[in-house]
């Protein structure tokens, strides 16, 4: 039997570079890619052609617009119209081209700002996402139910919605203003340890709860995934690791591992976003997937990859 072959879209991002690694190291994948350069997902002819082209027989859509709580209210439209583009382009060329198994990568902003938790996959739709994502939060709802209508449509469960919590690792947006709160966080802590910052002042109260889960861990889910019978699988399915904590106890654990060791203040006059968001993940439980990195060796492993890929200018500027 021959190699598989999939398509990263989105290689160098934070999911697509973790499913690079995965599946780059992985003997029965061929692995292919291309540069924002080579393909314009946001160009249906084009992907149309790429696809034709190279006939892959498995795609991990890890590319998309994202970002943090400012950025998504600064660019809502950029949100909303880049995704359901890419989205749009991506699944329609691979429903004509024969694609066996796509997974695309939802988002939890997706649930209602007030669920029950921790959320199951039956609580979407159930009420209104977080205001300051909502544009983003259309897209991906409206990429997960593209899937849906597929596998509705024309049978099987080929397109598989994942719902990953927080992600975090190498090769995320370290930007304090367009990066998720983990990795902003960090280059916040990094650029006031460089430059001996008194203290970091930080948005919100730091009470909200969040879970987070490495990207590597995501990467294993997808190959289980891909590699399995998921026939009988409800989907959309929740990815995450099953344990949360508050901000401000992020804030310290981040703090710590990059060595800042300054005061830690709280502008409470900045939105919070959703209370709290812990995922059930039961449905992936089922099929045997655990999330094995602990997210402060996870954060240790991210800062020593930060180090030694973010120049020091960059991140203090």
């Amino acid at each position: 039997m021959g190699r598989k072959t999939i398509y990263i879209a989105g290689h160098t991002g934070l999911i697509g570079s973790a499913a690079l690694r995965r599946f780059g190291s992985d003997e029965t994948y061929q692995v292919l890619t291309a540069t924002h350069r080579d393909l314009e997902l946001r160009d249906a002819g084009a992907v149309e052609r790429f696809f034709r082209s190279n006939t892959p027989d498995f795609v991990i859509l890890a590319a998309g617009k994202v970002g943090g709580i400012l950025e998504n209210k600064t660019f809502p439209a950029d949100f909303i119209s880049n995704n359901l583009a890419i989205q749009l382009n991506v699944l329609s060329a691979a429903q004509r081209t024969g694609v066996q198994k796509l997974v695309l990568f939802a988002s939890s902003c997706m649930y209602p700002r007030e669920c029950p938790q921790p959320m199951t996959e039956d609580h979407l739709f159930s009420g209104t996402p977080e205001p300051t994502s909502m544009a983003y939060a259309v897209s991906k709802m409206a990429g997960m139910q593209l899937c849906l209508a597929y596998n509705q449509q024309y049978g099987g469960n080929r397109f598989i919605p994942v719902i990953p919590n927080s992600v975090y690792g190498p090769n995320d947006n370290f930007d304090p203003d367009k990066g998720h709160v983990l990795s902003a966080l960090m280059r916040r802590f990094h650029q006031a340890k460089t430059t001996g910052a008194d203290n970091v002042v930080l948005w919100g109260s730091g009470t909200p709860k969040r879970e987070f889960i490495h990207a590597d861990d995501l990467a294993n889910a997808c190959a289980l995934l891909l590699e399995t019978d998921t026939s009988d699988l409800r989907l959309p399915i929740n990815v995450g690791s099953g344990r949360d904590l508050n901000i401000k106890d992020l804030a310290e654990l981040v703090a710590d591992a990059v060595g800042y060791h300054g005061k830690i203040e709280w502008d409470v006059q900045k939105p919070d976003g959703a209370p709290r968001k812990l995922l059930d993940s039961s449905r992936l439980h089922a099929k045997g997937w655990r999330a094995h990195i602990e997210l402060r060796d996870g954060v240790n492993d991210t800062y020593t990859w930060y180090q030694d890929n973010v120049k020091t200018t960059e991140a203090i500027s």
